[in-house]
């Protein structure tokens, strides 16, 4: 995660007795590979092991629909189903590294959730509202990212009705190596800085008994678990480990005279995939430039875009909400006529996200629902 970071109070070393109001707090050690990744340290009014119950197991499989290799546009502004934060999750896409759905969330939540299989990554659409987590409250708003880490306890209260890309990863999502110096800061010459970086911040503990539902996700399935206490009773934690959010707006552009490669919007990486922003920014500004970018082919790479905002330069039909695939194979670029018509603009105004993953996806039989069936011969003048 960005950084190391405390809240509330903890011992000054670990592993020692750590009393409140003379009893003695329970540590919680939350790390990842194996004791040897990054890592933070939990103090609990209770055991986080005192569970009553073990509840119902839904099983959830994800199913590749049957379709032809093609460029796709799948216009998911079409979905009209909403709920909570979890049962509204719409996959359309998928490998073994990843699934990416819509969320579209009206309902608070009833119980508490915990992602035990990925971590996950969420860009708002719109909407705002409060993540409660067990490492403290994030306030939410258009435009964030909401890493999210595995194992994670947490309740999304939405104050206004909320529409969310998310990311479901098998492995870690981290700001990229290439941003950062060997002390693990990130570069003068990275495209945003700590400072941008929103983290949580840790509430009073809640001291209370009864039956709290935490629902965690598997990778097969959801599995209910029924403990006796509230698992928002943390104290405080210290470490590199925890949930955060980086809005979109802060993604500094790295423009040239002339196109820069997709790989200077590089926002995120993870194990075969990594996650880009296009935000407003200037065009290229050599004399003879031309802004949009040049045909290209996917050869180790599958490209997924998000349309969010804005008018897009390269692209025609599309509108906010709007999803393109570009698979691995296949050549791409510019729509007719977008190609000649950036030459000599300035700027753009847009925002999108783009998925740019190493192994092929697969689509759902909701992404083949809403595709347009025409999309791939669009190029054709």
């Amino acid at each position: 995660m960005p950084f190391y970071n405390v809240q509330g109070s903890i011992p000054p070393k670990r592993h020692t007795v750590f009393k409140k109001n003379n009893k003695i707090l329970f540590e919680q050690h939350v790390s990842r590979e194996g004791f040897s990744g990054i890592y933070s340290n939990m103090y609990h009014l209770s055991m986080p092991t005192e569970l009553i119950k073990v509840g119902d197991f839904v099983k959830s499989k994800l199913e590749k629909a049957s379709c032809k290799h093609k460029a796709r546009h799948i216009k998911s502004y079409k979905i009209k189903k909403f709920g909570n934060p979890v049962n509204s999750r719409i996959p359309l896409l998928f490998n073994n590294d990843l699934i990416i759905s819509l969320v579209h969330i009206s309902k608070n939540m009833d119980y508490f959730f915990r992602n035990g299989h990925y971590d996950e990554l969420f860009y708002v659409q719109y909407g705002n509202g409060v993540i409660k987590t067990n490492f403290g409250n994030l306030k939410y708003k258009k435009g964030d990212y909401i890493i999210i880490p595995k194992g994670t306890i947490y309740k999304i209260n939405f104050e206004s009705k909320t529409k969310m890309l998310l990311v479901e990863s098998v492995t870690s999502i981290n700001s990229p190596k290439k941003y950062k110096n060997r002390f693990g800061q990130l570069l003068e010459s990275s495209p945003y800085c700590e400072r941008d970086i929103i983290i949580p911040v840790l509430e009073k503990p809640i001291d209370k008994k009864g039956k709290f539902t935490i629902k965690v996700r598997l990778e097969d399935g959801f599995q209910d678990y029924v403990y006796n206490h509230h698992p928002f009773d943390v104290v405080g934690w210290d470490g590199f480990y925890f949930p955060w959010i980086f809005n979109i707006n802060n993604f500094e552009p790295i423009v040239g005279s002339l196109h820069q490669p997709p790989s200077v919007h590089q926002t995120f990486e993870s194990n075969n995939f990594v996650v880009c922003s296009f935000v407003t920014r200037l065009f290229d500004f050599h004399k003879d430039a031309i802004p949009a970018p040049y045909p290209h082919s996917n050869i180790d790479s599958d490209e997924f875009i998000f349309y969010s905002e804005g008018k897009f330069m390269s692209r025609s039909g599309i509108r906010d909400e709007s999803i393109t695939l570009h698979p691995m194979g296949l050549p791409h670029g510019p729509q007719p006529g977008k190609y000649e018509s950036s030459i000599g603009k300035k700027g753009t105004e847009e925002l999108a996200v783009m998925i740019d993953t190493f192994r092929p996806l697969y689509l759902t039989k909701s992404a083949i629902e809403l595709s347009d069936k025409d999309y791939c011969l669009s190029w054709i003048k």
